[in-house]
Parts: structure tokens; C-alpha cells; sequence
């Protein structure tokens, strides 16, 4: 079948749709008219009278007022509300609002004005007098002379001038008289007031000057007095009987020679910036590239280079007498005892001076002690600063190792081909200053390979700092690498004949300066480890049903993960399946030999380690601790404890820890079980084997009184250690073990036996028992058929309530539904408006791109042709 035609569509059809809105509002036969069929009282009409489609376009502008509002003003601090008269009432006219803006603007400004308007047919008054009546006092009051005494004025004149002309109306007076001259007051004129007011001032002003001339002829006359008796009062004495006696101080009181100590103390001093990591990486990398580089040159016996930096500045004026004038003399003063204390001369300064004076000052001796004086003396004041410049510290550790390099770079011309062979051999057998970051594990084994764990130490820490992640883009990930590579390394370092433990233990803190720097890539290493050892042992105990414990390197991997990694997190990526795995080695490895034991009881160390912050119970050290305790039973028939593997209730292997001989417990002294002895153990005499049974003891009873301490809070806790508590009170006799085995055995069975009983053990509650499904029926009656209908009027009201909120819900969920449509359209169009306005712009770029192109291989061709 071929595809249908596309069907034509008439004229008609588009002319019928492009109709405006208003040929169809013109059109009376396409109103819509909802009639009502008949009238209720007090109920709203809902029927509308309107076009088609009407009240859905009122609902749609109905939204954009309310839901589009607030959707463009949702999560926007602030707003602007217009609170102008009539500016959102549609009915009111321009003209209107206008009008009464202006109105209430005018009444608000003249009750502000009018706030102190009195009537006027009130008359005000001053001081009794009307103001309207009173003169203007324009006219300034002048006088004929300046008076000594500047700034000051009289009481009348005050005042007159500044009380408002109250002064000069009314003055009051002591006695009988003031009326009588009130009276002549008011009958005087202005003119005599002002001029009684300067006689007055004048007055005062020579009266004060007959004062002063008068105090200064008795104090001079006093002077003169005082001189002629003051030689009678004063008695001199010869000056040999002066020069004879001995002239004695006095001594300064406490609060004064407290106050010059406090003047002669060290003030603060003004500390540099705080370096970021950043610049405190560059410039350590910076100062071991130096070391390297003089280093290197004293391989070479290059002295170019060291002429060069030890040339100094010579002044013209320069005497070459040996006169420095830089040179620290300064004295430190001091108060003791009441008297000055000048601090001696340093011992360096002592040499200085000394070798100075013999030899000459160009040598090569001088110059290296004076370099060694100057360190001691940086040193010194180093140590004497160290409280309270403990954050130069750093600095000045290596500007202390930058001038101990600097100096052992320096050689004069002066030194024999002996002495110059033996300083390039020193310098090669130094450790280089700079290192590059190995890419591989054999790379670092082969950097490593040598040297002493000191050594090792120092090569990582200088690693470190020439390739810090700040200084070049890829240092972080050779860093990275480094970690799995170090951490591969200390597994080696232990599997080795013999283990190199203490090379491990030198190691281990630029570990965890690499894991603090690089978390995630440790996380990743260990987890890796942990999951390959635990995968091996899964499948050995598939095969073999057993497996056996972990080898020395396995359990420094454990040591280091409690050490680089939280273990009271309730959930870690590296720690948890390293208590997991340290819990399957202790239920799943058997007990064959006393160096499994030694191996299990340092997991046991490891598990208290892992436990002693969270306090998190683990039953399989409770077992393993109580079968150790019963290894060291000898009636093991009476002992009436559950054996719990990996332990045996008998066999060959069920009395490792019983002693040979009793006489070994006199002679025996604690040792720590060391960490060689999970890997080879050599016991010659039976002495020896008595001996090291009692460290096993004492480390098993040691972790028993710990783990007594760590449970004490649990509510089972004298549950739990029931066990432990009957083997050593009834078949572990205190009396058959040395005093220090005794002293742990008396205070855990106190331990024990203090703890508190207050809780029971759980039990499943009593419960009342089932019955059996019977298959008679249940037979309900039912009274009322079809649909219920309340008899009473508040059943009644209820039902109409329940159809009413149904029906109100169903109407909020539509409108609910309509709301987020029109929420949803808006948003479509906000992205296809912003789309299109991208689209236009790319096109306008676009478009005078292509212009300009053209414009360019237009003027290319004008300049060929």
C-alpha cells in the first residue's frame, strides 16, 4: 500500500482559525451561556457567562499574578513593596491618588511645623518682662585694655550677655535694701548699667593686681631671709676627713632594683610572617640543593668556588689593622645582689680575641674557628630564645646545617694534596642532599641498600622534601607510589634472618608523614595487604580446615595500621578488617608450639590495642587468653572449663605451659616475649624452656588484668570471666608461681570478684502458647444491607463532613496538579527563551566571524594581486 496523501486543507479552515478575539467577543452566537435551572437562597452562583475557554484563560492569569510571583521571588532576600496611597487599588483614578498623596503630605508637614505654635493671644515673657517689648542689645561691650587674666568675665557681665538681659533687670541682694534698688535699677537707663559693669571689671582687674605684687614682694623677701640663715645650717667638713672616710651607698629598696631588672630584660622582638607549606617546601628544596652543590664541589677540590664566596667586601678606608667595627661587644647588664653585674665574655670571643693577637687574621685557622665561634654563638642565642621564639626554630636548625655545610665546603689554597684527597673522600662518603623519587620497588630497595637505619631515615625525610606535591605537577603521584613501595619494604625489612625490627622502627614515622599527606593511597595499600593475607587464609582453612599464624611481617603490618590508622572509628576501611582479621587468626590457628603461642599472644596485644579506646568486646581474646591459662594446668580432668578451639582439650599440645621443674620459678626473672621469637625460637636446657613458659604466663596474666580493666563497665562482666576467675582460684595455685606472677594473680582475682552483680543474665520472656488453627467458621452477623445511612443527626452531619472533605481534597490535589503544569510549562519556556537568546548570540558571533574571514581573504588577495 502506498502512503496516504497528505489531505488538503480548505481556505475556510484557515480563515476560521485566524479569527481575532475580537470578531468572536462581536459574535453573539459563540457566547457560552451556563443557565441555572432554578434559584437557592444564599447559595453562590458558579455558572459563568463568557466565552469559550474563558474561565481557563482567568485561571491561567490568576496563577501569573500569585504562583509566577512567587516562584520569581522564591529563595530572594529582599524585597520592594510600593506602600504609596492607593498604588495597588485599580479603582481609584490617577488624578485621585495624586490628590490625596498631596493632601497627606501637607497635613504630616504642617503638624510637624505647628508642633510648638502657641496661640497668639498668649504674650511671652522673660524673666518677667514681654519680649516683644524688650530692646535688641546689638551694641558689643568694649574695653579700654586687656587684662592679664584672658577668658575671664565678671558675674554681671556673664550675665547680662548670656542669661538673656535678666542680669541687668533684676540682681538680687542680701538685706533689707533689694527692693529700694530694684526700684532705682529700673529707673537707670542702659547706658549707666553698661557703665557701672566697667567700672566694676576695672575694679576687680587692679584689685588682682595688687594681690599679685604684693605675693611677689613677700616671696622675695622670704628669699633673701632664707639665704642669710641657710650657711648657720649647713656644716662642711674638711676634705681629708672626707677623702678618709669610705663613702657608703644606700641600699636601693626592693621595688627599685625591680624595676631595673625589668629594664635590662629582653624586650620582644618582631617575628616573621607564618610561611605557608608552599614556600617552607621551596625553600627547604632550595637549601638541599645548596648543601648538594658544595657537597659535589668539594668532590671535585673545585677551590674557585670558594675563593669566591669566602671573598669579603674591603673598604677604600680599610687600615688592615684587624679593627672590626661590626663586631657583637656589646656587654649584657645585669642587678644582683644590689649591685651592677656585667656578664663575662663568651669563651668564643675569649679564643677570637686570643688567636687574633697571635696569628694573622687572612689565615686559614682563623677564619674556620671564627665560623665556629659564630655558630656557637647562633646557637646560643638559640637556646636562650627558645621560649619565646619557638617558631624561628626551624629556620634556625637550617641556617645552622646551611653554615655547617658552608663550612666544611670552604678550603684554602693552603692545604696539601693529603689533606685535600682527604676531604673529597669525606665528602663522598656523606649522604647526597637531594634524591629523586623512586618509580619502582626496586628502585628504592636499590637507594636503600647500604646503608644504617639512620641513614634510610634521612634519605626518605630528604626524598620527601625535594619532591613535595607543591613543587612539580607529578611529585604527587611518585609520592603516592612511594607509600606502597615503603610499606612493601617494611614487609621485607621483617621476613629477613635476622629481622631487621629496629630498621622498621626508624622507618615507620616518615610513614606516617607520608600517610597524613596521602590518606587515600595508604588506605588503599593497606587494605590490599590486609585483603591478600586474609584471602590465603581463607583458602587454606577451605583446604586444610586450619591455618596457621600470621608471619612476623603480618603482624608488623597489624602494628602499623594501629598506629597510622584511627581504631575507635565504630566502622574504618583499614581497621576493622584488621580486627577481623586478627580475630580469625585467633579462633582458626591452632596451638602447637610455644612459638604459635608467642604468636597469638601478641595478637592478643595487638587486639587490646585496637579495643582500648572503643572498648569493643571480643570473645575470641576471652578465649584465647582462658586457654592459654589452662595450657599451664596440669590436672586438666578437674579443671571442668569448656575448651574452645583453636585449644585441645587434651593431647601433646595441652600442656605447653607446664613447668619442667619447680626450682626454675626461683631463678627465673621477667623479660618481654621479643618479636624474633614468632619466628625462630631457640630453647637449649629445660631451664630455658621453664623460663620463657613464665614470660608466656606473665604476658597471658598481664593481658588478663588489662582486659579486667577495659570490661569493667559491661553489665556480663563477671560472666565473661567466670573461666578465668575459676582456673585461677581453684587449679592455678598462687603459691606454685615466682612473686611477681603472685602479684597479678591476687589483684585479678580481686578485679573479678569486685565487680558488681547488678544485672541478670537475658531469657526469652514467657509467652502464652499458640493454639491450633481450628477450620470451624466465624460466623459475623450483618444487620443492615446496602448503603449505610445514620439514623441520628450527628451520624448524619459526619457523613455529610466525610463527602465534603473528600470532595475538598480531590479539588485541592486538581489545583495542586494544575499549579505544577503551569510551574512546569514556565520553566520550559525560561530554558527555550534562554536557549534561543544563546543560539542568536552563537549566530551573531558566528556570522561576523565569517565577515571578518571574508573581509581578511579579500585584502589577502588585493596584496597578492
Amino acid at each position: 500500500m502506498g502512503k496516504k496523501a497528505p489531505k488538503k486543507r480548505n481556505l475556510a479552515d484557515k480563515v476560521r482559525k485566524t479569527k481575532t478575539a475580537a470578531e468572536i467577543k462581536n459574535n453573539p452566537f459563540e457566547v457560552k451561556i451556563n443557565r441555572k435551572k432554578f434559584d437557592v437562597l444564599g447559595r453562590k452562583s458558579k455558572h459563568d457567562v463568557g466565552l469559550p475557554g474563558v474561565s481557563r484563560s482567568k485561571a491561567i492569569n490568576k496563577r501569573k499574578e500569585t504562583l509566577l510571583k512567587e516562584y520569581r521571588q522564591k529563595n530572594r532576600s529582599n524585597k520592594f513593596i510600593d506602600r504609596r496611597l492607593g498604588e495597588y487599588d485599580a479603582k481609584m483614578a490617577p488624578e485621585d491618588k495624586i490628590l490625596q498623596r498631596f493632601t497627606i503630605e501637607r497635613q504630616r508637614v504642617h503638624e510637624k511645623r505647628d508642633v510648638y505654635n502657641l496661640n497668639e493671644e498668649e504674650e511671652l515673657t522673660h524673666y518677667g518682662q514681654s519680649l516683644a517689648e524688650m530692646e535688641k542689645f546689638n551694641d558689643a561691650v568694649g574695653s579700654d585694655d586687656e587684662s592679664e587674666e584672658k577668658g575671664l568675665l565678671s558675674a554681671e557681665l556673664t550675665a547680662s550677655h548670656f542669661g538673656g538681659g535678666g542680669g541687668l533687670l533684676r540682681k538680687k541682694t542680701s538685706g533689707g535694701d533689694q527692693q529700694d534698688e530694684q526700684s532705682s535699677q529700673k529707673t537707670r537707663s542702659r547706658q549707666e548699667l553698661i557703665e557701672e559693669l566697667i567700672q566694676k571689671s576695672k575694679q576687680e582687674k587692679r584689685e588682682r593686681q595688687v594681690q599679685k605684687e604684693e605675693a611677689q614682694e613677700l616671696t622675695e623677701k622670704l628669699d633673701q631671709d632664707w639665704k642669710s640663715i641657710q650657711a648657720l645650717m649647713v656644716k662642711k667638713t674638711p676634705k681629708a676627713e672626707h677623702e678618709d672616710k669610705p663613702e657608703e651607698k644606700p641600699k636601693p629598696e626592693e621595688y627599685d632594683m625591680m624595676v631595673r631588672e625589668l629594664g635590662f630584660e629582653m624586650k620582644a622582638q618582631p617575628s616573621e610572617k607564618m610561611k605557608t607549606p608552599e614556600e617552607l617546601a621551596r625553600e627547604e628544596k632550595e637549601r638541599l640543593q645548596k648543601l648538594e652543590a658544595d657537597r659535589l664541589r668539594r668532590m671535585m677540590g673545585d677551590v674557585g668556588g670558594d675563593s669566591a664566596q669566602s671573598h669579603a667586601h674591603v673598604s677604600a678606608d680599610d687600615l688592615n689593622d684587624g679593627f672590626l667595627l661590626d663586631k657583637h661587644d656589646k656587654k649584657t647588664l645585669s642587678y644582683q645582689d644590689g649591685k651592677w653585674n656585667i656578664a663575662e665574655e663568651s669563651e668564643g670571643d675569649k679564643e677570637e680575641e686570643a688567636e687574633s693577637g697571635e696569628e694573622d687574621a687572612g689565615t686559614e685557622e682563623a677564619n674556620e674557628e671564627e665560623d665556629e665561634d659564630s655558630e656557637e654563638e647562633e646557637e646560643e642565642d638559640s637556646s636562650e630564645d627558645e621560649d619565646g621564639h619557638s617558631d624561628l626554630e626551624s629556620e634556625q636548625e637550617s641556617e645552622n646545617e646551611e653554615s655547617e655545610g658552608e663550612g666544611e665546603a670552604r678550603r684554602p689554597p693552603s692545604l696539601s694534596r693529603e689533606e685535600l684527597m682527604a676531604r673529597q673522600e669525606a665528602a663522598k662518603a656523606e649522604l647526597p642532599y637531594t634524591f629523586t623519587a623512586p618509580e619502582s620497588y626496586e628502585d628504592l630497595k636499590g637507594l636503600l641498600h647500604g646503608h644504617s637505619p639512620d641513614n634510610q631515615r634521612l634519605i626518605l625525610a630528604r626524598t620527601q622534601k625535594c619532591n613535595h606535591p607543591s613543587l612539580a605537577a607529578g611529585n604527587k603521584l611518585k609520592l603516592q607510589k612511594l607509600v606502597g613501595f615503603l610499606m612493601e619494604y617494611l614487609g621485607e625489612l621483617a621476613t629477613r634472618s635476622p629481622p631487621e625490627l629496629s630498621a622498621v622502627d626508624k622507618l615507620i614515622p616518615e610513614l606516617y608523614t607520608l600517610c597524613q599527606m596521602f590518606p587515600e593511597a595508604a588506605c588503599k595499600s593497606m587494605q590490599s595487604i590486609l585483603g591478600d593475607a586474609a584471602h590465603s587464609m581463607e583458602e587454606v582453612i577451605e583446604v586444610k580446615g586450619l591455618a596457621a599464624f600470621p608471619t612476623l611481617d603480618m603482624l608488623v603490618y597489624l602494628k602499623v595500621t594501629a598506629l597510622l590508622f584511627p581504631t575507635s572509628d565504630f566502622r574504618h576501611p583499614v581497621t576493622t578488617p584488621a580486627l577481623l582479621y586478627i580475630s580469625q587468626a585467633l579462633t582458626k590457628c591452632p596451638v602447637r608450639s610455644l612459638q604459635d603461642l608467642t604468636s597469638g599472644l601478641v595478637l592478643c596485644c595487638l587486639a587490646v590495642e585496637y579495643v582500648s579506646f572503643s572498648k569493643r568486646f571480643l570473645p575470641e581474646l576471652i578465649n584465647f587468653l582462658s586457654g592459654t591459662l589452662r595450657l599451664a594446668v596440669q590436672d586438666k580432668a578437674s579443671a571442668g572449663c569448656v575448651v574452645v578451639p583453636p585449644f585441645r582439650p587434651s593431647g601433646k599440645h595441652s600442656d605447653l605451659l607446664v613447668l619442667s621443674s619447680a626450682e626454675s620459678c626461683r631463678s627465673w626473672s621477667e623479660i618481654k616475649l621479643p618479636l624474633v621469637s614468632t619466628q625462630q625460637l631457640e630453647l637449649n636446657s629445660d631451664l630455658d624452656r621453664d623460663h620463657y613458659r613464665l614470660n608466656c604466663l606473665s604476658t597471658c596474666l598481664d593481658l588478663v588484668k588489662r582486659c579486667c580493666l577495659l570490661y569493667k563497665d559491661l553489665t556480663s562482666f563477671t560472666h565473661i570471666f567466670q573461666p578465668i576467675r575459676t582456673l585461677l582460684s581453684k587449679h592455678l595455685s598462687r603459691q606454685n608461681l615466682p612473686s611477681p606472677l603472685q602479684e597479678l594473680h591476687r589483684e585479678i582475682l580481686e578485679a573479678i570478684s569486685s565487680a558488681p552483680v547488678t544485672h541478670t543474665r537475658l531469657v526469652f520472656d514467657k509467652k502464652k502458647p499458640i493454639p491450633l488453627k481450628l477450620f470451624t467458621p466465624k460466623i459475623v452477623e450483618i444487620l443492615d444491607y446496602g448503603k449505610k445511612r445514620g439514623c441520628t443527626r450527628e451520624e448524619r452531619e459526619k457523613e455529610r463532613l466525610k463527602h465534603k472533605y473528600k470532595k475538598e481534597f480531590k479539588g485541592a490535589l486538581r489545583e495542586i496538579r494544575k499549579d505544577a503544569r503551569f510551574l512546569a510549562r514556565e520553566k520550559l519556556n525560561e530554558v527555550m527563551n534562554r536557549d534561543e537568546e544563546r543560539k542568536r548570540k552563537v549566530k551573531m558571533l558566528l556570522g561576523s566571524l565569517a565577515t571578518q574571514e571574508g573581509e581578511w581573504k579579500a585584502l589577502k588577495r588585493k596584496k597578492r594581486k
